[in-house]
């Protein structure tokens, strides 16, 4: 029986990465079919009735979206992230969740040293402002989006902290990056700390007042992570306490408004979420994740599942 693959997406695909998706499935003799700038979530439960393959990006999967799939096998997220699927739920259905880790990396660190470049010239406003040049970077988690931002970091001679309680010190220590023995002491020595830490229970409203004032003066918070990693009114007492301390982020806060009244000139946040908002991340993302699709199908692969 012929496999249904979909592509749901609110933000669309670049149209390479559509086409690209389309022809590898077709290949591997699959109908393709595609779902985009849906109105609601009611459109995507009845468009997921009877596929078997669902890719998606920033949507969200939850149980009455899977339970609507009766023949769903497989949900791919384009992108690292999956917070936005039920896969809890989705293996108690028997159904097989992967992401594409990687695929947006350089795309979002490039953007996080953008931001970084942005705030520190003070928004480009006229006014003098600093340069990155021989300032300290600290990286909370090393995955692929930290390993790339160290990179271009190192570029601008920045001196490049980590702390990964997951990846041996040792494995940090080879990309060139100085690992730290917890997350205090990241904060305490770096003017810089971007976030790429996931969203857990764990994590949620973990980047609060009590770490945010250990930074030393000038200091500037990077967020292209989660928005929910973030205690806000922590973020917002440390800055009505510290008028050298910045945020920035691709992420709008909940309460926007009082980042606006307070702290003009400090802060910074994207109209939307734009790590991965590349022509280049789109078309890498979507294509891994038809791969995925196609491998599970033939080979069984399973290697990028995340709800074993």
């Amino acid at each position: 029986m012929k496999k249904i693959v979909l592509v749901a997406t609110v933000k669309p695909f670049a149209s390479e990465a559509v086409e690209g998706i389309k022809k590898i499935a077709e290949e591997a003799g699959y109908e393709f079919r595609l779902l985009e700038k849906y109105p609601d979530q009611s459109a995507l439960i009845d468009a997921v009735k009877d596929v078997n393959a669902l890719i998606v990006r920033s949507d969200k999967v939850t149980q009455e979206v899977i339970d609507a799939g009766q023949n769903l096998e497989i949900i791919v997220r384009a992108g690292a992230g999956f917070d936005n699927i039920d896969i809890q739920y989705a293996k108690q259905k028997g159904i097989v969740v992967m992401n594409t880790p990687g695929q947006n990396a350089n795309a979002v660190a490039e953007l996080a040293l953008g931001m970084m470049v942005f705030i520190a010239r003070n928004q480009f406003n006229g006014k003098p402002g600093t340069e990155l040049k021989g300032k300290t970077m600290g990286l909370l988690a090393f995955g692929n989006v930290a390993r790339n931002v160290a990179r271009i970091a190192k570029g601008f001679e920045m001196d490049v902290y980590a702390y990964d309680a997951f990846i041996p010190k040792e494995k940090i220590a080879e990309s060139g990056v100085k690992p730290v023995d917890s997350v205090e002491e990241l904060f305490r020595t770096c003017q810089y700390v971007s976030l790429h830490i996931p969203l857990t229970d764990q994590t949620r409203g973990s980047i609060n007042y009590d770490l945010l004032k250990l930074m030393p003066k000038n200091a500037t918070l990077v967020n292209t992570a989660r928005g929910e990693v973030i205690d806000e009114d922590g973020l917002i007492r440390i800055m009505e306490e510290r008028d050298d301390f910045k945020y920035i982020s691709d992420i709008k806060p909940e309460k926007e408004e009082v980042f606006k009244e307070k702290f003009e000139g400090r802060y910074f946040f994207t109209p939307k979420k734009m790590g991965a908002q590349t022509k280049e991340a789109n078309i890498n993302a979507g294509l891994a994740a038809i791969r995925q699709i196609v491998n599970y199908f033939e080979k069984g692969d399973t290697a990028f599942q995340v709800n074993k």
